[in-house]
């Protein structure tokens, strides 16, 4: 026999199974595969935590403004509070201001006032805030 019917495409003849290096080499692809879809897995799941906890301050932010919309006329002052337990603990501050600006009170408009709301909570090691205004005129506004 000759040499090359023995050692075809470099193994020998008869032998059809993988070399010790061959399954080395796909071990080590598959758990560089694996080790970045776990990552991909974890920025995923922080991601989504994020935008949730964003969420739920647009929609507390949303609801303080709407409290305030729903007694008519709000009265100037300020008001805090917090929403919410442990980590996720959403702080709110509300503020009703007269607004005034030179225009308006030049076309005698008055009983403007602007309804601020600001919502803050911990996310990882940093300080998240959203902030919402809104205006409100006086009924009696002719």
């Amino acid at each position: 026999m000759d040499k090359k019917s023995l050692y075809a495409a470099g193994r020998p003849a008869g032998r059809k199974a993988f070399t010790f290096i061959e399954v080395a080499m796909a071990l080590a692809i598959v758990s560089i595969s694996l080790l970045a879809l776990i990552r991909l897995h974890l920025v995923s799941v922080s991601l989504t935590d994020a935008a949730q906890m964003t969420s739920q301050a647009v929609f507390l932010a949303e609801e303080k403004i709407a409290e305030m919309l729903a007694y008519g006329y709000p009265k100037e002052g300020a008001a805090s509070g917090a929403v919410g337990e442990n980590a996720n603990c959403l702080h709110w501050q509300t503020e009703v201001t007269p607004l005034q600006l030179p225009r308006l009170g030049q076309a005698g408009v008055t009983g403007l006032r602007k309804i601020s709301v600001s919502v803050s909570w911990e996310q990882g090691s940093g300080r998240k805030s959203i902030a919402m205004s809104t205006y409100v005129a006086d009924r009696k506004l002719q």
